[in-house]
């Protein structure tokens, strides 16, 4: 059984409340929402990353248990006295984040605090004395009454806080703008002409390159992900490379076929035509959800996007200097970030870029030099010259300069090759129906040692 229910700001900040229980009578009209300062309190205390349950030592009464996730920057809370699975209360607490993604629009401190009425009939809905009723969306459609207020979403390509469907890059539109915060649920005057659904492949790519230029490790973990507006359920039919294999036991002779080691399938995929002809096929229902989540180890498909060539002397300062070459020449990078490891107390840098939208700074708190592209055409090269001033040099600052990381977005671009051949709907849909897809990569980890 559910005490309460409560969803917390970054800061702490109390957005959204709904007690269940009362826990003790101590904690009665205003007074109970001090189990939320306790909560925070223990929880920004613990070092680290956070454990999802937290116990506190009531007194003479029994122990009470919070059970918490973060979702788009947010403490999604529940708190129980009794001894719940906290796998299912962890479960929940993803699927009411998940709902309010699809019901709001965006996932964020902002929209919750302009639709907290939507998100308590929500909670009305799904939660009746403490007890979990449901999370289906196409039950709690039929009685959500509240309509949404959209916000647009605080980051174009931060995963945590919003869905990429529909975003728009800085070099193309694939989508219209507004789906990534547009809520499943339109306005009333706003029902017909929206039979759309976004089809997303994500990638996190993990790359450890050696001085020498050498692969060392590399690991991509990917998804596909749907965002579906339409008014009805359809079995929708989504077909990947005919050529993927599963496992390196499945990959036969040298073959150029897309393979991954695992994946795993939301439970609603139906998979009688997966095997033979690697379709894919599923009624999705109204909002966001992961049909398909993969994963490639030790082994990259292609060259790594970026290749990085430093060096490093020493003079009357540390002089190093970055070659960058992009690798894809069918991609655009974006938001590229080179962070440079130097020693510390430095008091100042110099600085020469190939071109003038490169900016670069010396953080020294962070004891890093960082190197910023907002926009990296494919195929090409940049580069980069610093010297950094260190009182007191020595040959030992050297050893202090590096690893090299990096982070960046690339459009367009897989690099396992997971491809979409078709997306098909079945049956078709009454008036004109969208189908969008995108292919996005992120960098997870890209490190390049000097």
């Amino acid at each position: 059984m559910i005490s309460q229910i409560f969803i917390l700001s970054s800061k702490g900040d109390h957005l959204i409340y709904k007690d269940y229980h009362i826990i003790m009578k101590h904690f009665r009209g205003e007074a109970s929402k001090d189990s939320i300062n306790v909560f925070y309190e223990m929880v920004t205390a613990l070092s680290g990353d956070q454990t999802p349950v937290v116990m506190v030592h009531l007194c003479s009464h029994k122990d009470l248990h919070f059970i918490h996730v973060r979702q788009g920057g947010l403490y999604w809370v529940a708190s129980t006295k009794t001894n719940p699975s906290p796998f299912t209360i962890i479960e929940f607490l993803n699927r009411l984040a998940a709902l309010t993604k699809d019901y709001c629009g965006s996932l964020s401190e902002k929209s919750v605090r302009m639709n907290f009425a939507l998100i308590y009939e929500l909670l009305d809905e799904m939660v009746d004395f403490g007890y979990i009723q449901t999370t289906s969306t196409d039950i709690l459609k039929n009685f959500i009454q509240t309509e949404a207020v959209s916000s647009k979403p605080f980051s174009l390509f931060d995963l945590s806080n919003v869905g990429l469907f529909g975003a728009e890059t800085q070099q193309s539109k694939v989508a219209p703008s507004v789906a990534a915060s547009r809520p499943i649920m339109s306005s009333r005057g706003e029902q017909s002409g929206k039979n759309e659904i976004f089809v997303d492949v994500i990638e996190r790519l993990s790359v450890v390159i050696g001085s020498k230029g050498v692969l060392m490790k590399s690991d991509i973990q990917g998804e596909i992900r749907i965002k579906c507006f339409l008014p009805t359920s359809s079995e929708m039919r989504i077909g990947l490379n005919e050529e993927l294999s599963i496992g390196k036991s499945q990959q036969k002779g040298y073959s150029s076929a897309v393979r991954v080691d695992e994946c795993r399938f939301h439970q609603a995929v139906k998979l009688d035509e997966f095997d033979t002809f690697r379709i894919l096929k599923v009624c999705p229902s109204q909002g966001e959800q992961t049909v398909m989540q993969y994963q490639l180890c030790d082994e990259l498909p292609c060259a790594p996007p970026f290749q990085l060539f430093p060096s490093v002397q020493k003079d009357y300062y540390i002089v190093t200097s970055q070659l960058l070459f992009f690798t894809f020449s069918c991609s655009t990078a974006l938001n590229v970030s080179i962070t440079v490891p130097v020693p510390k107390g430095s008091v100042s840098m110099s600085q020469e870029l190939s071109s003038p939208d490169q900016t670069a700074e010396l953080q020294p708190k962070n004891k890093a030099l960082l190197w910023e592209i907002p926009r990296f055409p494919g195929g090409a090269q940049l580069s980069a010259l610093f010297k950094v001033d260190v009182p007191g040099l020595s040959s030992a600052s050297l050893l202090e300069v590096g690893p090299v990381s990096m982070s960046f977005e690339l459009a367009k671009q897989t690099c396992s090759g997971l491809q979409i051949r078709f997306l098909r709907l079945a049956p078709t849909q009454t008036g004109l129906s969208q189908r969008w897809v995108r292919y996005v990569t992120h960098s997870d980890s890209y490190t390049i040692r000097i």
